[in-house]
């Protein structure tokens, strides 16, 4: 079974990140996966700092969220947009599950699994910059992303009192790249 860890780069409590990530992970739970959605906070991780590292080892919320990365066959991520880029939340994360720990190999959290990316936002863009350095840096790190992504734009919306989404067009779109996300991995398992 294809495992996949969803998570927004957001740390808000209210979220439209994560609400959005949610709509993807239910499509690929919808296609088999078994999907786990974690928020990043609630790793609680230092900034990270080399220094820190060498003198406490790994932070033990790192550790977590590496370990459930690195168990996982693909990832789903939706981030908001801060000034043309990710969060230093989500940055925080990727960089402290990077660092290389006895017996690994470099980036192998990262390394063949693969990522559906979606960002949200209220505004008209949906954030749609930040999709671009969120490729460039997971790409980096070896991580394939596939081709199709989304941005919901005045995705405020889009989302009922309760956190439901009420517009088809945009929750299709998320759920297929759920779909699409299992159906990769599927094959690359193969």
């Amino acid at each position: 079974m294809v495992k996949i860890i969803a998570f927004a780069g957001s740390g808000r409590k209210d979220s439209i990140n994560k609400k959005v990530v949610k709509v993807a992970a239910k499509g690929a739970e919808e296609a088999g996966a078994e999907v786990t959605i974690v928020n990043l906070e609630d790793f609680n991780m230092p900034i990270f700092n080399e220094d820190l590292e060498a003198e406490k080892g790994m932070h033990e919320g790192a550790q977590r969220f590496k370990e459930m990365l690195m168990q996982s066959d693909g990832f789903l991520i939706s981030s908001p947009e801060y000034n043309s880029s990710y969060s230093a939340l989500f940055k925080n994360a990727i960089d402290w599950a990077s660092r290389k720990l006895d017996n690994e190999k470099p980036l192998e959290a990262y390394k063949g699994k693969v990522a559906g990316i979606m960002a949200a936002s209220p505004g008209a863009l949906g954030g749609m910059r930040v999709l671009v350095t969120l490729r460039m840096l997971l790409e980096n790190i070896g991580t394939m992303v596939l081709p199709t992504q989304k941005s919901v734009a005045k995705a405020m919306d889009k989302f009922d009192e309760n956190g439901q989404i009420t517009d088809e067009a945009t929750e299709k779109a998320l759920k297929n790249i759920g779909k699409q996300l299992v159906e990769t991995c599927q094959k690359l398992k193969a």
